[in-house]
């Protein structure tokens, strides 16, 4: 009867175990073998192919991205999940929180890389995240509305240096002054009309001004025309001897008042003026490019760490919590010298798990990382398909992939460990 019982259990067996080997264990075999032979593989290359993995530039980066990422992409989302999970047992909406959090585990990499291709996006009035900068950064540090201007043929304006222009001679009191520029784009200027300046007694008075009249042949040059318009808000400042003696912003229509000290200054209008606009971080960058995968990883799986918290923190014995609020310890304490000790394995598990997961990730690397900085966001796992499918290396993709397999089975075992220990408590 016991060898019957064994026999319909080895049949029903059977299909998984072959299911297995075809596509679990003799994969990793041929790998294995595949990684000691060179390009063509008829030839045995021995462990050259290994060395490559501490002398190729691109693996090189790609192990330390791995490392980052097995630092920091766990640890974050398992402290956010733990933040969560915490934060919401008691209030009345939590449910409803966590299934928001939880959502982005419904998407696939493949959906999440396109997303945030798109939330970084540099241009701020696409990419959600440079949105967000810009506007806080415009806040505090607006830009100039006339980055583009530039003193036009035969200006009484010259550069003075770092963006600035100033007069090619000095101004008098009494003295209308023209200061005319060019190079912005008709539909970004103010709408003001520009009109001309009236000298003042003891004063110094002038126009700043679009000197650019649609329409061939119209217009006079470095003279205000009726259909021309001012550059509301520009800065004019009056220097002697290098020194700042008086300052004044112009009107709607352009024009400007200086007091009598102006009198003998040249006129600069500073390179404040002609800001750039800010365009935020380049998110997708060389610099930056990997922490922003990283930060697309967490919004993914943040989620799934708070979830399994959540249910180790439903099996924690509230008796003890209370014990320790009645023993006058603050919910911080609490919090740290209670309930992340009691959650300490379930923790474990969730942070080895995501181990497992970043060691291996691909998917959002590929496709949210531009072609100009993939090199510098590379991990293992791209690394392995450029060298097996673009480069055409298939015994350094195989050294790399039997890698990968050597770094995740200690992380496994630790898990396994973990797992069998908590079932026999």
């Amino acid at each position: 009867m016991t060898g019957t019982r064994r026999t319909v259990a080895a049949l029903f067996l059977l299909p998984a175990l072959v299911l297995l080997g075809a596509l679990v264990v003799y994969p990793i075999g041929y790998s294995v073998v595949r990684s000691f032979y060179d390009q063509s593989g008829d030839g045995f290359a021995g462990i050259d192919n290994y060395k490559a993995l501490f002398t190729d530039e691109g693996i090189r980066t790609a192990l330390k991205n791995n490392i980052i990422w097995v630092v920091f992409a766990p640890t974050v989302a398992t402290a956010l999940g733990l933040i969560f999970a915490v934060l919401t047992e008691r209030v009345r909406w939590g449910t409803a929180f966590k299934l928001v959090v939880f959502m982005p585990m419904a998407i696939s990499m493949l959906a999440a890389g396109i997303i945030f291709r798109l939330v970084y996006d540099q241009d701020p009035d696409k990419g959600f995240a440079n949105a967000v900068w810009v506007g806080v950064h415009d806040t505090f540090s607006q830009a100039s509305a006339f980055p583009k201007a530039h003193p036009g043929r035969d200006s009484p304006l010259e550069p003075a240096g770092g963006g600035a222009f100033i007069t090619k001679s000095p101004v008098r009191a009494g003295e209308a002054v023209s200061l005319p520029l060019v190079g912005v784009a008709p539909d970004l200027m103010p709408d003001g009309a520009a009109a001309a300046a009236k000298p003042e007694p003891d004063k110094v008075t002038g126009t700043t001004w679009q000197d650019f009249t649609r329409g061939k042949g119209v217009g006079t040059l470095n003279r205000v025309d009726s259909a021309e318009l001012g550059y509301a808000g520009m800065k004019i400042e009056a220097v002697k001897d290098g020194r700042v003696v008086a300052s004044a912003t112009a009107a709607d229509d352009g024009t400007f008042t200086l007091p009598a000290s102006a009198d003998g200054a040249q006129l600069r209008l500073p390179a404040s003026n002609f800001k750039e606009p800010y365009n935020g971080l380049d998110w997708l960058g060389p610099s930056l490019v990997t922490p922003a995968i990283i930060g697309s990883y967490i919004w993914m799986w943040a989620g799934f760490a708070m979830v399994l918290i959540a249910a180790g923190l439903a099996s924690v014995p509230r008796e003890l919590l209370e014990a320790a609020r009645v023993d006058g310890a603050s919910e911080w304490q609490v919090f740290r010298r209670v309930t992340v000790p009691l959650l300490a394995p379930v923790l474990a598990v969730v942070a080895v798990t995501l181990m497992i997961n970043v060691l291996k990730i691909f998917d959002l690397v590929f496709i949210i990382a531009p072609g100009s900085s993939q090199d510098d966001a590379n991990v293992l796992a791209l690394e392995l398909y450029r060298k097996g499918f673009s480069e055409d290396q298939p015994g350094i993709a195989s050294a790399i992939s039997v890698f990968l397999l050597l770094l995740v089975i200690p992380v496994m075992w630790f898990n396994v460990r973990r797992l069998r220990r908590e079932v026999r408590r």
